[in-house]
């Protein structure tokens, strides 16, 4: 009998690699989000009707559990980077994720793969680390064998990363960075799909498992790598704490005397003390070596998506290529 896993936003930027992966192995994958509607891209990852959309609100238990009847394996992908409405930090990251492996203990769930963030901790500044954190101790207190993902900042075609600065190098003259000399070590989203998987196919010894690229590099270092893959030259300004303090302090402002017709997914001061952090493996927790996967490099990959920020997109290597030639 064919197999089912539900996949708890199965249809956000991680959780579409995931599904797909899953359809290749020949599962039947349920893809639980809030519109459903909205989420009918990941159909044809598979054949017909193997891959389906249904709703779930991860912050009600009836929904929860009516998108997992049945499911030999479950993922959690659900997470948000700014609160907004009823779904802040505490709701989604610490209580869903606690809810989501509650009732997947009482439903006989043989899997359950919960993906973190890297950085979560009870102490950390950011209430993003920390309701992280919770939702791992959460996870582990009702689900004990669950195999929990920690990525560094996550990159690939749909990513809110490099092409959120792809966007801001495209349009303005300069730059500007808060956390400049932060370091991360991005991942690959498909690399983070493939830990996945082997999560839900048992293959993976339970535990955490921190989720970083071959690369560290500073926050600078990402930017002028992405200048340098979307052929443009701009002046990176690294800003101070203080000056990005007073920045979110004003989107937070806006937002609120907008009455949220503004919603602040520029700069917050959550995001600000998680900048004072370097977001890269710590070296004691199992990682993508103990799992067989080689990461893969940045440079492998941007080009592939990031040439739409070039000054001639698609032609631009042709355009290139031109100012070699000689008239005859």
């Amino acid at each position: 009998m064919t197999k089912l896993v539900t996949i708890y936003g199965g249809a956000g930027f991680v959780g579409r690699y995931i599904a797909r992966r899953m359809a290749k192995e020949g599962w039947r994958v349920r893809v639980a989000v809030r519109r459903p509607n909205e989420s009918l891209h990941v159909k044809p990852y598979g054949a017909v009707g193997q891959v389906e959309p249904v709703f779930c609100n991860i912050r009600d238990d009836a929904s929860v559990r009516a998108a997992m009847l049945g499911a030999d394996a479950v993922v959690n992908c659900v997470g948000v980077l700014t609160e907004r409405g009823k779904n802040s930090f505490d709701a989604v990251q610490a209580d869903g994720a606690g809810r989501i492996a509650r009732i997947a203990a009482e439903e006989g769930v043989a899997q359950l793969v919960h993906l973190s963030a890297l950085g979560a901790g009870a102490g950390a500044a950011s209430r993003y680390a920390r309701t992280k954190a919770e939702g791992e101790a959460k996870v582990l207190a009702a689900f004990p064998s669950a195999v929990i993902l920690r990525p560094s900042v996550i990159f690939g075609t749909e990513d809110q990363f490099f092409n959120r600065f792809g966007k801001m190098a495209e349009k303005n003259p300069v730059l500007t960075l808060v956390g400049a000399n932060t370091k991360f070590q991005p991942v690959y989203v498909d690399d983070v799909a493939q830990a996945a998987v082997k999560g839900v196919l048992g293959q993976a010894e339970p535990g955490i498992y921190e989720l970083g690229g071959p690369d560290v590099c500073s926050f600078r270092e990402l930017m002028a790598e992405m200048l340098k893959v979307v052929h443009r030259k701009r002046p990176v300004i690294g800003l101070p704490f203080w000056v990005g303090s007073l920045m979110a302090f004003g989107f937070t402002v806006l937002q609120k005397v907008s009455l949220g017709l503004f919603h602040n997914g520029i700069l917050t001061r959550d995001q600000i003390a998680n900048l004072k952090v370097d977001n890269v493996v710590s070296g004691s927790a199992k990682s993508f070596a103990d799992l067989g996967i080689k990461p893969t490099a940045m440079q492998a990959v941007l080009p592939d998506y990031m040439w739409v920020y070039r000054d001639g997109g698609q032609y631009d290597a042709i355009r290139e290529s031109a100012k070699n030639l000689r008239e005859i």
